[in-house]
């Protein structure tokens, strides 16, 4: 592996986890909003990521378009090159339905629907991204400094 693919690999892990602090973010923000239907709840997000391998890199596909661990992995390809972020789903956990009939928004049954958004988990998945992203940003400075020692090899003599 070059140094310089170092860099793709940790940019793509930083990638990844923006995209998944922006989710959490998002989650955070709504985990309050109430609403008088199920269907227009809000409902909590979350990043899907799978490893980009090499058979990835060469467009290898299952039938629905998405690129297919299980039949595209090969032992050679373990490195990897990097993480792919496939897209971010809705949870299905049930919503937090309350019986709060003077709320302005509760339905002709008395009830509001509040998101099914975890605070709890949703911090920490704020700060497991957080480390995330500390730590590729400390492999693209390792790497840039092992780079500039090589370079410094041949200036001693």
């Amino acid at each position: 592996m070059s140094l310089n693919k170092i860099f793709d690999i940790a940019g793509s892990g930083m990638n990844a986890q923006t995209v998944r602090l922006n989710t959490t973010a998002s989650n955070m923000a709504n985990a309050q909003s109430v609403s008088s239907s199920v269907e227009d709840t809000y409902r909590a997000r979350k990043p899907v990521f799978a490893p980009m391998l090499e058979r990835y890199k060469q467009g290898i596909t299952d039938d629905y378009g998405f690129q297919n661990p299980a039949t595209s992995f090969n032992p050679r390809d373990v490195a990897g090159e990097g993480v792919n972020v496939l897209g971010i789903v809705e949870s299905n956990q049930e919503l937090q339905m309350r019986h709060e009939p003077n709320h302005p928004m509760a339905n002709e049954d008395g009830y509001v629907f509040y998101p099914n958004v975890n605070v709890v988990e949703e911090m920490t998945d704020m700060l497991a991204a957080s480390r995330s992203f500390q730590t590729n940003v400390e492999v693209m400075n390792t790497n840039k400094q092992m780079i500039q020692r090589v370079l410094s090899l041949g200036q001693g003599a």
